[in-house]
């Protein structure tokens, strides 16, 4: 390709609102152009670079046995409607109405278009098990897109779907999708790292993501230097440690009874150790917490006769629109709403206003505490009260303070389980660098990453909700699991960038460059033209795909522009230098002098000797 026959549109200056490096140098290399606010048009140049992206993940899904559909974008409502979560996925799915009447999605993923696609397609185990993928358009309507394509509202997604037999069956598809992710990131030149994962709105169990490092990541990375533990830091676990007093002891129990303390304007738990001059181990902090789309049965909970239960449109089961709980957490830790969200079974969860806290509990925040506290369930962090093996309460700290359910009022002497009772217990703290891994014990740290692929067992959640069956040996009907597996293809390819670039420009790895080699005649006439065209004459007839610079600029104009780009291997045409070519690699500060008439087959080799590496 010549570049009089593409478009060339590089900017001197990145846009204000483009503040990491990937959506900098993708708007400044021409390579995409915002169309609306969170919506980008991909141009040529950085089409080829999409498209290759897409290839890698196709050919490598193909040959782990994956069948590709092409599902439509608009979904009917109604299958939403039997999954569910038509009224629970939130505010990010686009509804929309035909003109007739029927509810329609823009989707946003597509378990439930998969999910239909097999119920009216699947009889027998011997159709069993089957992996369907789709590389397909999904919009969410993200309330602050950001960050270009990395975070958009349009987005190419990779979305796909397992249905197994059993649980083994199951395992061994996920475990192939697994293998096929890693050689995927590998042929496109990224370094990633594989995390356990929260399930968020998908549901399901056995989550994984495979995520790239990144300082303006969405998400904390918690990882062990020793044993390879890696997490989330959304479902983050740590080792269980004992809280000690004032002294550095561990903590004792008292047999003193729970008493009021004034204590006029001392909200922060940083106030409160120094008003009380004690460790912040020694405080139990609580916080209301609004929760949407509760599946727990709460008719016998605390207040739970206060919350409204609905069921789904098909009256299948019951969930709670809008529920209010009272999170418990030792002083010196903080609450992971991702893990109470998961842990409640709700969609989300949220501080709750002013006014509901206190209507909930008689007192603002900051002086909520679990004593007497009976509008709502307590859900008590494993940090306070856990269960053991065998079932039964223990405390871990003791001789506490907490707020006294009045405002500028606290308590102090007060004994978990004695003077109050968690209504559930489970691991809602945030892990934060310097914790100790579950796993071995050692001390963890944590960096900033970006999700690329998300892989996780739905078991039934779909199948179920959605009467997918099947006849098994016996002739008697079942109902398949399932496993879903994600790769953002926009994401991706501005990872790329992110983890490949230099002051310059970007930096493509061989196997997703829009181009493979650029020839630049320093000027385009003359024997400059004679051998740039025989050059690029050879390498196209030798499959390597290449740009030739025909256009009537000055040299620095075309060099910058290359550099910006990113093509890895640069051929420079200049008169000095004939009956030799200047050879360089874009990854590379030199440049070498080389004949003319082996330059095509010296740039092959590098393209070849590039692909291999990352193929291997």
């Amino acid at each position: 390709m010549k570049t009089s026959q593409t478009i060339i549109s590089t900017l001197r200056d990145a846009p204000a609102d483009a503040v990491i490096a990937s959506h900098q140098l993708m708007m400044r290399a021409g390579l995409i152009r915002k169309l609306g606010n969170g919506l980008y048009t991909y141009l040529p140049l950085g089409l080829r670079a999409f498209r290759k992206v897409e290839t890698i993940i196709r050919e490598e899904l193909d040959a782990a046995g994956l069948l590709e559909f092409k599902p439509t974008v608009i979904i009917p409502g109604d299958i939403w409607k039997e999954s569910g979560r038509w009224e629970t996925f939130g505010n990010e799915m686009l509804r929309v109405k035909t003109r007739s009447g029927q509810d329609m999605v823009v989707s946003p993923t597509a378990e439930e278009a998969f999910t239909a696609l097999f119920r009216d397609s699947l009889t027998s185990y011997k159709q069993l098990p089957v992996i369907a993928y789709q590389i397909n358009t999904k919009y969410r309507d993200e309330i602050r897109p950001r960050y270009g394509v990395m975070r958009g509202r349009e987005f190419v997604m990779m979305d796909a779907y397992s249905f197994d037999a059993d649980e083994k069956s199951l395992d061994e598809s996920y475990s192939a999708c697994a293998k096929a992710y890693q050689r995927i990131f590998k042929r496109l030149g990224l370094s990633t790292i594989s995390v356990r994962a929260d399930t968020g709105a998908m549901g399901g169990s056995g989550s994984e993501e495979f995520m790239v490092e990144s300082v303006v990541g969405d998400n904390t990375l918690i990882l062990c230097p020793k044993c390879g533990y890696a997490a989330n830091v959304e479902k983050a676990a740590c080792k269980t440690d004992e809280p000690t007093d004032t002294n550095g002891k561990p903590q004792k129990k008292t047999e003193l009874p729970y008493e009021p303390v004034a204590c006029p304007d001392v909200k922060s738990i940083s106030d409160m150790e120094t008003f009380f001059k004690t460790t912040s181990q020694q405080f139990i902090k609580v916080l209301i917490y609004k929760a949407e789309n509760c599946a727990l049965n709460l008719k016998n909970a605390p207040g739970g006769k206060t919350f409204k239960a609905v069921k789904d449109a098909e009256e299948k089961k019951e969930y709670y629109p809008k529920a209010f709980f009272a999170a418990c957490i030792r002083g010196d830790l903080d609450v992971n709403e991702a893990k109470l969200a998961a842990l409640l079974k709700a969609s989300s969860v949220e501080l709750a206003e002013e006014e509901d806290v206190v209507r909930l509990s008689g007192a603002p925040h900051g002086f909520v505490g679990p004593v007497g506290l009976t509008a709502v369930p307590l859900i008590v962090d494993d940090s306070v009260v856990s269960r053991d093996k065998d079932g039964n309460l223990c405390a871990h700290i003791h001789d506490t303070i907490t707020g006294g359910l009045t405002k500028d009022v606290d308590y102090r002497h007060v004994e978990p389980l004695r003077d109050f009772m968690p209504w559930m217990t489970g691991d809602i703290r945030t892990v934060v660098a310097g914790d100790c891994c579950p796993d071995c014990g050692t001390e963890l740290y944590s960096k900033k990453g970006n999700e690329l692929g998300h892989i996780f067992k739905l078991g039934d959640k779909y199948t179920k909700a959605m009467h997918v069956t099947y006849l098994d040996e016996n002739g008697k009907q079942q109902t398949p699991l399932m496993g879903c597996y994600g790769i953002g293809l926009d994401r991706t390819l501005a990872s790329i960038i992110e983890e490949h670039h230099d002051k310059d420009g970007i930096i493509w790895t061989m196997s997703t460059a829009p181009y493979h080699v650029v020839i630049v005649p320093i000027k385009y006439t003359g024997a400059m033209k004679e051998t740039a065209d025989k050059i690029y004459a050879e390498l196209t007839e030798n499959g390597i795909e290449t740009l030739l610079d025909d256009r009537d600029e000055r040299p620095g104009v075309k060099f910058k522009d290359m550099d910006l780009i990113g093509i890895p291997v640069r051929i420079v045409v200049g008169d000095r230098n004939l009956p030799n070519v200047e050879l360089k690699q874009r990854k590379s500060e030199k440049a070498e002098l080389i004949p003319a008439e082996t330059a095509a087959a010296a740039a092959a080799q590098i393209v070849r000797s590039g692909l291999a590496e990352l193929n291997a």
